[in-house]
């Protein structure tokens, strides 16, 4: 007891003379469950668009809906417009996934700058907190949007929870891992940071070069096939859009034929290209939420 008694007192004493002094020992708990992020609403955040999926989808099928009125009052023939209508209602979703992979391949590119920015400033003598604040006024511009609010976060959350906001805001299996090593680095420290990041650096170059090759070889096969399956059917909106022969035989059964035929071969057409022209999507297994809304429409 007396042994046991001892023990309790010096640490008593060095916890008092810590905390008068400002050096007591930091107790930091990092939260263990990471934020529940839907597929589709973290789809979304990665093409910057600020709207809930049930929003994107009502607004989606809105414009079809003009536009299936739209096209109905030039041909005159319900089957004939209703092709062309749900072409301009998934005209959102195959915008806003081109702007989605631009949005994440202008990220991806500037790490390795960026993750050069940063080794450079530890390697000077800056903290990482200081070396983050000077990435976002002086790292590439990507980087620099995208920690534009780290500095105020940073303030009122602190470091760690600060990063964790903007790996949730970019979304991004590449940018996940780099802030983790980050979050890693700030919470463990040690003389091996800058030949982490720099290894980091160059591992994220070789990742980006093999997946813009994918990209590249696979783009003209993606336009050739939305030209091909998008094309005939506002031919075909021209050909009823006076009154005469086409809009006649279009008009009956047999014509109602054709186009339920038609539009049944280019729907599975298009699912075939769509499906052996996809890019490949990386898991965020560092994020909130794994990404599998792409695979769900046209991107």
């Amino acid at each position: 007891m007396t042994l046991v008694a001892s023990l309790l007192s010096g640490v008593f004493l060095y916890l008092l003379v810590g905390f008068v002094t400002g050096n007591g020992p930091r107790f930091e708990m990092r939260k263990a469950m990471r934020p529940t992020v839907s597929e589709q609403q973290t789809w979304l955040i990665q093409a910057g668009v600020q709207l809930t999926p049930r929003q994107f989808w009502m607004t989606s099928m809105g414009a079809g809906a003009l536009a299936f009125a739209v096209f109905l009052l030039v041909s005159g023939v319900p089957l004939v417009a209703l092709m062309p209508a749900i072409v301009v209602a998934l005209l959102p979703r195959a915008y806003f996934s081109r702007r989605r992979i631009q949005r994440l391949a202008e990220v991806q590119q500037a790490w390795p700058d960026g993750i050069r920015d940063l080794v450079a400033s530890i390697s000077s003598g800056m903290s990482l907190p200081k070396a983050v604040e000077a990435l976002a006024q002086s790292g590439p511009i990507p980087l620099r949007q995208a920690f534009a609010s780290y500095a105020l976060l940073t303030r009122t959350l602190g470091v760690v929870p600060a990063l964790e906001v903007i790996k949730e805001e970019l979304a991004d299996p590449t940018s996940d891992r780099v802030i983790e090593v980050l979050i890693l680095a700030y919470e463990r420290g040690g003389a091996l940071v800058p030949r982490i990041l720099h290894d980091l650096g160059e591992a994220t170059t070789r990742d980006l070069w093999a997946l813009e090759e994918i990209r590249t070889e696979a783009l003209e096969q993606k336009i050739n096939a939305r030209v091909v399956f998008a094309l005939p059917w506002f031919v075909l909106v021209a050909l009823t859009a006076r009154a005469g022969l086409f809009r006649e035989f279009y008009r009956s059964p047999g014509g109602a034929v054709v186009i339920v035929i038609g539009a049944a071969m280019s729907l599975l057409g298009i699912a075939i290209i769509q499906r052996l022209s996809r890019d490949p999507d990386e898991p965020r297994v560092m994020g909130g939420a794994a990404l599998n809304f792409e695979r769900g429409g046209a991107s």
